[in-house]
């Protein structure tokens, strides 16, 4: 068995956290035991991971668009594309609250979805082609369902109840 730590859960609460040195986090409420697994960390998020490297792959590609879009396509694609993650790193401090975890996946959901639209426009513009386009967009929906999972599911997520 590996070293326990008994831990208050959250100040002024009643709620005790148990946890031992693993990835499963023990709960005790109202004198019952529960076991919730750990998220781990934020970096170790597939969402997380997916939405970086599209994030920097959107940032590279802004970098061929015309001057004149700079404060208004490029920033906003850049922006929204971005704040998947810092929604996502919200979340992740929040997990403790499920309705403040599920409302910061929702804004980054809210996000992801500003980012297709720009993307769009960026086709629309010409200044992609069809192909970079589509594989972006299928980065996009990916993302988007493992958001939606999260949201549909925040127990797997670390999130405690």
């Amino acid at each position: 068995m590996g070293s326990w730590q008994l831990r208050k859960k959250l100040v002024g609460s009643d709620q005790w956290a148990v946890e031992e040195k693993t990835s499963w986090q023990f709960l005790i409420d109202s004198g019952q035991l529960r076991k919730v697994k750990e998220m781990g960390t934020l970096r170790d998020l597939t969402v997380y991971k997916k939405s970086f490297a599209t994030a920097m792959e959107i940032y590279e590609m802004c970098k061929t668009f015309p001057a004149a879009e700079k404060y208004s396509l490029v920033s906003q694609i850049i922006r929204s594309s971005r704040s998947v993650c810092s929604c996502l790193g919200e979340a992740y401090r929040k997990r403790n609250y499920a309705a403040h975890f599920i409302s910061k996946i929702t804004d980054a959901d809210m996000e992801n979805g500003e980012t297709l639209v720009w993307l769009d426009f960026s086709l629309a513009c010409k200044y992609i082609d069809n192909t970079r386009y589509q594989d972006l967009r299928n980065k996009n929906e990916e993302i988007g369902r493992l958001l939606g999972d999260m949201i549909n599911h925040p127990e797997k997520y670390g999130v405690v109840f």
